[in-house]
């Protein structure tokens, strides 16, 4: 190992990682060990009472025993995690959790979502509230039939008060079926619409969407696909209709990216920036949603998974991220916006 690594702070033994970027402020693990062999799918949110994060964790994805569990920072400890949610049935059947997604609404309580059920083409949605920042929450919600909220990211919440959810739909048919269309509700869950799918779902296989805000009622959604490019989409009208699915030119390897507009307006992409694997784990950033640099590389540790991130912008300013680490901790990673650096890409190749 080269002595500048063992010169710098925190660098846990992984040369491979960035951070001594100026734009990575912190890295860390929110917990050492946990009561679950394996973890997946984290989220974090913003509260009025600080950072609050949740995953997946059991013996195995799947498995029937795989619950939510949700860890809250407080004085700047992130405290053991709590299983919130799991798949118990009133007559003792017991389901696998999925994919939770925490959100704070505007002057409303913080919501999670999550899926219950065998598997994402059998699964259905259900919410829980809670009113002190995630230290209790309420009962579980099974939200309608044909609602799921959101899929894997992050909802937005538009300025007239509406909640769109990104979300995705995933058939039994073979081969399956992986299509994009968004829910909306304006009353935090009570009731809700959604459009219909928004393509075939073979010609483009898309799941899991994350919203950018363009401007005006522009957005776009970017996420994930199985033809090995990321997909993109925009609706003129705030997301009640939308155009024409299109692969980038940025690589996916049929894993979970997220995304966010900053206050400042651009956006920022986390993704696996390869088209086969869940390594590298990368940044890049964008001022109109279309043309993607590359900013910043987190993993890059040959055939291990980093993957299925999260990415928020706080009231400070600063970007949070969280992401599943080898299946077995959940990465906590903070970034200074301002202090990032980019390179262009050409054909959507990572520069050197």
């Amino acid at each position: 190992m080269k002595k500048s690594f063992l010169l710098l702070p925190c660098i846990l033994c992984l040369p491979w990682l960035s951070k001594a970027d100026p734009a990575i402020l912190k890295t860390e693990y929110i917990y050492d060990t946990g009561p679950y062999p394996q973890i997946h799918a984290t989220t974090i949110v913003e509260t009025p009472t600080g950072l609050v994060a949740a995953w997946f964790g059991g013996t195995a994805e799947k498995n029937p025993d795989v619950c939510i569990w949700v860890s809250r920072l407080v004085d700047g400890k992130w405290m053991e995690s709590v299983e919130t949610a799991n798949g118990v049935q009133a007559d003792g059947t017991r389901h696998p959790t999925w994919n939770p997604v925490l959100f704070q609404p505007k002057d409303a309580p913080l919501m999670l979502f999550y899926k219950v059920g065998p598997s994402p083409s059998t699964w259905w949605g259900e919410l829980k509230t809670s009113s002190d920042g995630g230290k209790t929450w309420s009962a579980a919600q099974k939200l309608p039939k044909g609602i799921f909220g959101p899929i894997k990211n992050k909802p937005v919440q538009l300025p007239n008060g509406d909640i769109l959810c990104p979300t995705s739909n995933e058939t039994d048919t073979k081969p399956s079926a992986w299509a994009i269309y968004f829910e909306r509700t304006s009353d935090l869950g009570q009731t809700w619409s959604r459009t219909e799918l928004l393509h075939d779902g073979l010609t483009v296989s898309a799941i899991q969407p994350s919203i950018l805000f363009l401007g005006g009622d522009k957005i776009q959604a970017v996420g994930r696909t199985r033809q090995q490019k990321v997909f993109q989409i925009t609706s003129d009208d705030a997301g009640k209709t939308w155009g024409e699915i299109s692969l980038t030119d940025l690589p996916n390897p049929n894993s979970g990216t997220d995304a966010v507009t900053l206050a400042d307006g651009r956006h920022l992409l986390i993704y696996n920036h390869t088209a086969k694997g869940r390594s590298p784990l990368n940044l890049a950033v964008s001022k109109d949603g279309k043309t993607w640099e590359a900013a910043l590389v987190f993993e890059n540790e040959p055939k291990k998974e980093f993957s299925y991130p999260a990415i928020i912008q706080t009231s400070d300013g600063l970007v949070h991220i969280t992401y599943t680490w080898k299946r077995q901790k959940v990465k906590h990673v903070v970034v200074d916006p301002s202090k990032l650096t980019s390179k262009p890409m050409e054909d959507g190749r990572w520069p050197e």
